[in-house]
């Protein structure tokens, strides 16, 4: 959307499934903003879970200001995943990015039925399959560059006791990283075989800065019947010695199938977590 002074609604777009598949959604409110609830619109072979929304409060300008501001953000972003989780419990589901917007429901119609070979392939990749995350973080925090002491270490004798210090200190940081790299690469590896599909996605900044840096960030697609095979190997791991000893393992899901939902290949590194990020859909 680009012209704030538009008076006419919007329509925001959430998820796209098979058509007749589309749940009862009248207990989902959708965004706070909306003019309307929740409904289904039609476009060929899918179903289109959708809501009219105020123009204006949608405007480029007006979420890159709302979007800004990180609580602002989460209650978009919130809002968007409940009506894309309520989806994915009925249906195949291809979730939206967030703020996915048309200018009417004839345009949405269009643009996502020109999608169509798109969007069949991947509802065909991700029927009667989960995503499932698994984050592997540093086990302990990194230790401080001065040595633990109460009153602090004592000065070093000399320039050259000072530097090997240094030197083993980077040394010991560089072992640590290499032997927590080792233990996800080894939870990586078993995951994926019990996997169909799998993404490294990018590690939470949050996590480093509370210091517990993210050695693996990963999404797993899983076929439904084998995820609590995939959650109990991942317990299993986290479990043994030689990787407990250096990182542990967090699993979270079933998710919707956020990482899995684009046409490229589902291996490529990289990729965003959830949807790709506020914007529009629609250029005019």
């Amino acid at each position: 959307m680009t012209d704030a002074r538009t008076t006419a609604p919007a329509t925001c777009v959430f998820a796209v499934c098979p058509a007749g598949r589309a749940p009862d959604l009248a207990g989902v409110p959708g965004h706070a903003e909306a003019t309307g609830r929740l409904r289904v619109l039609r476009a060929g072979p899918l179903d289109a879970v959708v809501q009219s929304v105020p123009a204006a409060a949608f405007s480029q300008e007006e979420l890159r200001r709302r979007l800004s501001d990180p609580v602002a953000l989460e209650v978009c972003a919130r809002a968007h995943h409940e009506v894309v989780a309520a989806v994915a419990k009925s249906a195949p589901t291809v979730p939206l990015p967030l703020a996915t917007l048309y200018f009417g429901d004839d345009r949405a119609a269009e643009a996502l039925a020109a999608r169509t070979e798109r969007f069949l392939a991947v509802l065909d990749r991700v029927t009667g399959r989960e995503e499932w995350g698994v984050k592997v973080s540093l086990a302990h925090a990194p230790p401080a560059d001065a040595p633990a002491g109460e009153d602090g270490p004592a000065p070093p004798p000399s320039g050259r006791a000072y530097l090997d210090r240094l030197r083993a200190r980077r040394d010991a940081r560089a072992a640590r990283r290499d032997a927590a790299a080792a233990a996800a690469e080894r939870v990586d590896a078993a995951l994926r075989r019990l996997a169909v599909a799998a993404r490294r996605l990018r590690p939470h900044e949050a996590a480093a800065r509370a210091g517990r840096p993210q050695v693996l960030n990963a999404a797993y697609l899983v076929d439904t019947a084998r995820a609590p095979e995939l959650v109990a190997a991942a317990d299993a791991l986290a479990r043994e010695p030689d990787v407990a000893a250096h990182v542990t393992v967090e699993v979270t899901g079933p998710w919707a199938p956020y990482s899995f939902a684009s046409a490229d290949e589902p291996d490529e590194p990289d990729g965003p977590e959830g949807p790709d990020g506020p914007g529009s859909e629609d250029a005019g």
